[in-house]
């Protein structure tokens, strides 16, 4: 079956033409169907990826997050879709009002940053930013999440070696998750 006929792929292209609907609802509702679809199959999603960095610029959070989260997936099979998300998962990440926007350009961040030294120098310095200023907030343990997978990528010494001071007081002082997840990352970042 060709790509044509393929149903699964004329739904995405479907969806994809409701990112620039000018209902919010059909674009938030796109955007959560293809987000779904990314988990699934990152490799079809590649195909579409200039279409989600552009609704990384559309109004309603939502739909922000979830081509954040779709990006997250395709970043893995397609690198390079990285360069043109980047801005605007620097605004997702310091939005002020949706902690979800935060959490999944955090999560890009972090699965580029994972991908390379040249990479990780890049993520890095929003990725320390977006630490300081979330401590604390719910979606920390998520991102404490993130930040574990990053240390395990193919990160810069460099940024290894500040990520583990950064995590450092936390995983001897901190309670909890912060504990935990500071002293797997650091012990992670140490083995290396």
């Amino acid at each position: 079956m060709s790509q044509d006929q393929n149903p699964d792929f004329a739904r995405r292209d479907e969806l994809v033409a409701l990112l620039a609907s000018r209902s919010r609802l059909k674009r938030r509702e796109a955007s959560h169907e293809l987000s779904a679809m990314a988990r699934a199959d990152r490799e079809s999603m590649a195909e579409v990826a200039d279409a989600l960095v552009r609704a990384l610029e559309l109004p309603e959070a939502q739909t922000r997050w979830e081509c954040l989260d779709a990006l997250s997936e395709v970043v893995i099979v397609d690198p390079t879709c990285a360069h043109e998300a980047f801005e605007g998962a620097e605004e997702a990440l310091f939005d002020e009002v949706s902690a979800a926007a935060h959490l999944s350009a955090f999560r890009f961040l972090s699965r580029y940053g994972s991908l390379g030294h040249k990479e990780s120098l890049r993520a890095w310095p929003l990725i320390r930013e977006a630490l300081q200023c979330y401590h604390g907030d719910p979606e920390y343990r998520e991102m404490l999440i993130c930040l574990r997978d990053f240390a395990r990528g193919e990160i810069a010494p460099e940024v290894g070696e500040a990520l583990a001071e950064r995590m450092s007081f936390d995983a001897k002082s901190g309670a909890g998750f912060y504990r935990a997840y500071s002293a797997e990352i650091v012990s992670t970042l140490r083995k290396a």
